[in-house]
């Protein structure tokens, strides 16, 4: 409780910093953020002047943050921070941090997520989320919050524009993130890294000039952490780096990992493991996914047309095979079973008669009294 104490003063102080420091704010920047902030949401219309403050992005690489009031007919006040950020991911790196201090008490009911935005928290305090490279915190002004605060968060965030549309791909790689139960911190830079694992010199062999980033997680004792390249050589000469110093670090007796991996272009780190066997196996469960892409025209495009034009039509025959093969066994079966009851059932009906006529409708003698005589009036005399 006292931690989210702490959060809540260190908000409001937020606050207080982007209504008061208009000065340092870039107009340009402050201009076009501003822009998102619509005129009026529902029943809620916006008041005053849009103020801003520039955000030198030290953990989220954000670019600047504005603030604005809306206010309802009936006199709800509502307090909206709009942050833009450089990317996606930075929105996503800011929104975790601001779930972190309700982390604890989240089991509590302090925090639920809703269906707002890409991601999106709903706490005693106000809604915050966001959506493409925006962040978005709003916040009643007085208590109770009115009843039309989740609706508005709603409407809010179609007016956004939805960037990817889902949360970074590094963070699904983290082991058993899809339970809900693991709660992912994200870094864009150096400084988020460090602020998410505090004491871990081992980051500063990391060159986060090629737009690394990097996500971490506590698993009981043990935090994990992976770092993504965005080439193979980067990949390369960071682990080459991060082997040395971690060799430096306990030769002097430092902190060090636990274990430490190269995963494709993933660099894992594993702290305060309880033994090196379980960092390892912590480890084994960071997949990576190799995914090509050409940055102008495909010099294989020809031979992959036809290579998938091949399983294509081997795909088509093999289930025109199957089908045919399919239907005629059904066929022969059908056919079987019926010609089986037939001949079963006319098998029944000979053994039924005593005797049997060879001469349809035709006259005949009985001479060699096999048939018997039902009407012995219409027989011949001897």
């Amino acid at each position: 409780m006292q931690k989210l104490r702490r959060f809540n003063a260190i908000s409001i102080l937020a606050l207080l910093l982007a209504a008061s420091a208009v000065v340092r704010a870039d107009p340009s920047l402050v201009e076009e953020a501003a822009k998102l902030l619509p005129e009026q949401i529902g029943a809620f219309k916006k008041t005053g002047q849009v103020r801003g403050v520039h955000d030198d992005g030290n953990f989220f690489n954000g670019t600047v943050s504005v603030s604005g009031e809306y206010q309802s007919s009936k006199g709800e006040r509502l307090t909206v921070v709009l942050t833009k950020h450089a990317s996606d991911s930075g929105a996503y790196a800011r929104i975790m941090h601001e779930n972190q201090p309700f982390a604890i008490s989240s089991s509590g009911g302090e925090l639920k997520s809703v269906d707002i935005g890409t991601l999106g928290y709903v706490s005693r305090e106000g809604i915050f989320f966001y959506k493409g490279s925006v962040y978005v915190n709003i916040r009643p002004v007085a208590r109770p919050a009115p009843p039309g605060l989740l609706d508005f968060a709603r409407q809010f965030a179609e007016t956004l524009d939805k960037g990817d549309g889902e949360i970074p791909p590094l963070v699904k790689h983290l082991p058993g993130w899809e339970t809900g139960k693991v709660v992912p911190a994200y870094a864009v830079n150096f400084q988020g890294l460090r602020e998410n694992v505090p004491n871990q010199p081992v980051f500063e062999a990391i060159n986060f000039a090629g737009g690394v980033e990097a996500v971490s997680a506590s698993y009981d004792t043990a935090k994990l952490v992976i770092a993504e390249f965005n080439t193979p050589q980067l990949a390369t000469e960071n682990n080459a780096a991060i082997a040395v110093r971690i060799q430096q670090l306990r030769s002097q007796g430092q902190p060090a990992p636990t274990a430490y991996r190269r995963v494709g272009n993933y660099s894992v780190f594993v702290f305060d493991a309880s033994s090196e066997q379980a960092a390892n196996q912590l480890i084994d469960q960071v997949k990576y996914q190799q995914v090509v892409q050409w940055l102008g025209e495909n010099p294989f495009a020809y031979e992959q047309a036809t290579r998938e034009f091949t399983e294509t039509t081997l795909g088509v025959l093999v289930a025109v095979v199957k089908t045919s093969g399919l239907a005629l066994v059904g066929c022969l079966a059908v056919g079987g079973f019926f010609g089986a009851l037939l001949f079963v059932r006319r098998r029944a009906q000979q053994r039924a008669v005593e005797a049997y006529v060879d001469g349809g409708a035709m006259l005949r003698l009985n001479i060699d009294e096999l048939t018997k005589e039902n009407d012995p009036g219409r027989l011949l005399k001897s």
